[in-house]
This record gives structure tokens, sequence and C-alpha cells, in this order.
């Protein structure tokens, strides 16, 4: 039986090449757990000769003029925004989030920060400074790329990530090897076709497919000299702590357990969308998610009302339906997972059950077989519950009172992550206050989950470690030099003659 996609191979010396390990897996479509193509998974040879590509690649790519860059990474920015539609479809396929959702959404800002490095490589982002230092010496500092670099994708926001990660990386003239997540793979391979259509060099940009053992591979070989990572906070440790034992650089954009904060003067109908927002947008399968809604138990019964009447505007259906905005979860593994915590919070945590819960939402025939969960919210939770305290990664809301804004700040510092936070009051100073004692690295006042490409984003504590986007994202991507250049004609001296 053919499937809906072609194989997926590897990618490297400018074009898709088949895997020697002769073995293969397949992606599926998680709203009705149908396969969807083939991936030949890459073996340990395959990953040399892909990393071998880079490396050839890099003397050249590196010391291409930065506005030449810049010309080729706006015409590839421009063929994804020729493409939407057409990637969009395949990452709706791929991760079961709906069409309304990729296709404005998921090409769009990963084109937008490509678009944004391009222009700013283009117009002298990288330049160097100059010091005076005195009469007759001066300093002068370049930025150079760093070399052959990995990029592990995550299978959230497949396309958006891998150019997250590509886009600084290639501008600042380094070349990368990317693996995507093996759950939603389709991406690698287009995304490296509109590069070379676009007029990237061979070996600039690869791709090799597979699970743990091929990333671990990957980002611990010796010709590897930063490491780009997105994804959970264990396996983010392990990545790090291997690239930290070869003096790799790293961006590592792990987990979080936000805390969205609603103040007693906030506007009950914009901290109920704003708080669904941040659990049920994208399946709650964002890494930002604010899925501690702490809210001043004076206005405990009017949120909790209101947002049991909104519930209805989370639309469950067929993932290419205009009226859809809510798709399943990403696989079968994560279903399972994200299933046994909603049973927890109902049996073991005890907290009471607002909506949602382990029932499926009703869905047409062709769809039972999907991993479907509904938008689950639990109330009158504390502190020390399971599904308050560990990342869930689904649509699950955890409501919190409190007594004081005080006591609000201190509990959602109470965590060991630190990804994202938010505020939604009508005082903007006091927002400001707020935000301030928060301890993430990614905060909102009265919005959640915009990142656009000027917005340099990453984790406190251990939810990660470096920026990605912004003028701070790309020199994550380069190394300093200084130089001190003396033009005096003599050379300072402790050795004289007496």
């Amino acid at each position: 039986m053919s499937l809906p996609y072609p194989t997926r191979q590897l990618y490297y010396d400018g074009k898709p090449q088949p895997a020697s390990s002769g073995k293969t897996f397949q992606t599926t479509d998680p709203s009705n757990a149908a396969p969807l193509a083939d991936v030949q998974l890459a073996s340990t040879a395959d990953v040399d000769k892909a990393i071998a590509s880079a490396e050839r690649a890099f003397p050249s790519w590196s010391q291409t003029p930065p506005i030449v860059r810049a010309r080729i990474l706006q015409k590839a920015a421009s063929l994804l925004r020729e493409k939407n539609d057409e990637i969009a479809k395949a990452e709706t396929r791929d991760t079961g989030k709906a069409y309304t959702e990729t296709s404005t959404v998921d090409v769009i800002t990963g084109a937008d920060v490509l678009e944004y490095y391009a222009n700013y490589v283009g117009s002298g982002g990288l330049n160097g400074e100059t010091t005076h230092l005195r009469e007759d010496a001066w300093v002068y500092t370049k930025k150079a790329p760093l070399g052959v670099c990995a990029g592990i994708g995550a299978w959230n926001y497949p396309v958006q990530i891998a150019l997250w990660k590509s886009a600084p990386c290639l501008a600042a003239g380094n070349t990368m090897v990317y693996k995507p997540s093996e759950f939603t793979p389709l991406h690698g391979q287009t995304l490296a076709e509109i590069y070379t259509e676009a007029g990237l060099p061979p070996g600039v940009f690869n791709v090799v497919n597979g699970a743990g053992e091929v990333g671990a591979y990957l980002t611990s070989h010796l010709s590897i000299a930063k490491v780009s990572f997105t994804g959970q906070v264990s396996t983010g440790k392990k990545v790090a702590g291997t690239a930290a034992g070869h003096m790799k650089y790293v961006t590592m954009e792990l987990g979080g357990k936000s805390p969205l904060v609603i103040l007693p003067d906030a506007d009950v109908d914009s901290a109920v969308d704003g708080a669904m927002m941040a659990n049920f947008f994208s399946t709650g399968q964002v890494c930002t998610n604010g899925t501690r809604v702490f809210i001043p138990k004076s206005m405990q019964a009017a949120f909790e009302k209101r947002l049991v009447e909104k519930i209805s505007y989370v639309r469950a259906g067929p993932v290419f339906d205009e009226k859809t905005n809510f798709g399943p979860l990403v696989s079968k593994v994560h279903y399972d997972k994200v299933t046994s915590y909603i049973k927890h919070g109902i049996e073991v945590d005890r907290a009471r059950l607002l909506c949602g819960g382990l029932e499926k939402p009703k869905l047409p025939q062709d769809l039972q077989q999907g991993f479907w969960v509904q938008p689950t919210v639990f109330t009158d939770c504390t502190d020390n519950m399971r599904i308050v305290r560990e990342e869930i990664f689904g649509p699950v809301m955890s409501i919190l009172t409190y007594d004081t804004i005080e006591e609000a700040v201190k509990r959602a510092n109470a965590t060991e992550l630190g990804l994202a936070a938010g505020v939604f009051t009508k005082d903007i100073n006091l927002a400001h206050k707020i935000i301030d004692q928060l301890e993430a690295g990614i905060t909102w006042i009265n919005s959640w989950g915009e990142s656009p490409a000027e917005m340099a984003v990453g984790g406190w504590k251990q939810s990660g470690v470096g920026v990605e986007n912004g003028h701070k994202g790309i020199e994550a991507w380069v190394r300093n030099k200084s130089t001190l250049v003396d033009m005096s004609g003599a050379v300072a001296t402790v050795f004289a003659k007496l």
C-alpha cells in the first residue's frame, strides 16, 4: 500500500542520499494513527558523511561575504512563504496540529526568523568594535563562526524550530547537520531542498534522521563545534554534559512549568482568554505553557464560571476543517503520558476536575483511533500535587488560589524550572514590578505565547542555557577575536639594560 508521502532520505552534499543502514521507521498521522511515510534511518557512517560534507563546505561558506549569505537566506525565506500552504499541510499531517494553526504560525514564524537574521548580517550586524586605546594603539574585534554545528529539533514545532536553529547558524557563517525529531520528520528534507533551491552551497545544511542514538552520536562527534537542542530537561542535561566534556558551545531550550499570575484587578474575560491560550493552544504541547494559573480567591468563582463557558470554544475535529482549533497529541507514547497525568490528578492528587478528563472528545468515526484528549482543567490545586509540579506537555490546566500578591509571586517561583511567566492586570506599573520578581527568562504582560523574531527567548534555572532569536540569539553562533595593534614603532619591554 502506498503511503501519502514519499520516503524521506538523508540529505548531504546538496542532495538526498540513501541511508546505508538499510533500515526505516514510519511517521504517523496523530489524528487517526495512519502511517504517513517511511523515513530512512541514519547509521553512524551516514552521520559521519553528513558531518564531512559540512566540514568541506565550511571554509568557503564562512568566508562568503555576509551580504551574499543574506541574499541566499532571503531567497529561502521567500520560497518558504511561497510554499507555506504545502508545507503547513505536511506539518498538520505530521504533528496533528490544526491546519488553522500550521498555515498561519509554523512556517511563517520560521521564515520571519530566517529573514530577520539575513537582514541583520546583511546590514553589518556581525561587525566588530574598535577602541582607540591610546594615541598610538587600537583594539579591534571580529566575530568568527564556530564551524560545523548540530541542531536537534523538537516534535511540537518542527519546521519553525529547524529554522530558529539554522537561520542564525547559517547567517553567521557556520554549517549545520540537523536531526529532526523521529516523531515529526517530514519537514527535514523539505527544508534542505528549499535551502538548495535558494542557492545554499552543498554541505552547508544537512539532515540525518533517527531517534536518540543518532542524536547522541551526532552531538558527541569531535568535529561538532556547537550543539543547539530543544527538548525535555532530562535529555538536555545529558546532551549538555556530553558537549561540556568536549568544550563545545551549547544552546539549550528545555522545559517549563510556567506560572500565569492573575492579579485582583484583572478583567476576568481577558484573564480567561489568556489562561486558555496558555494551556490549550497547540493542544498544550508548548514548552512555555502557563500551566499553573494563580488567581485571587475572591475571583475563583467568576473565573471558573467564565472558563467553563468558554471551553466550548475549543473545537476538536478534522484537522483540515477551518472550524477546528484543537488537534490530537503527537503520538501514542505522548498520549499515554498525558492521560496518566490526568488519571493521577483525579485519583491520587484528588484535585477537583472542573472539565475534561479521560474521555476522548466527540469525533467522527475515522478519527477514533487518533491520540485525542479533552482540554482538561483541575482546580483547588495545591503546590505539592504532581500535576502542579511536573511538566505534562498537554492541555491540562491547574488552578491555584492565593490570598496576597506576595504569596503568589513566592509560590510562582517555587520551582526548579524558569522558562516563562506572565501577569494579567490593569495596573501596568504593578505588572512591571511583578514581572521583575518572577524567575523566568520569557515573560508577558496581558498576553501569552507570542514570540517574534526580534524577541530573544531562553530559560532560567533548569529550563535552559542561552537564548534564541533577537540580536542576542546570533551571539551564540559566533566567537570573538580581539586584536591589539601597537603603532608606536617601539616594543614595550621590561628586559632593558640597566
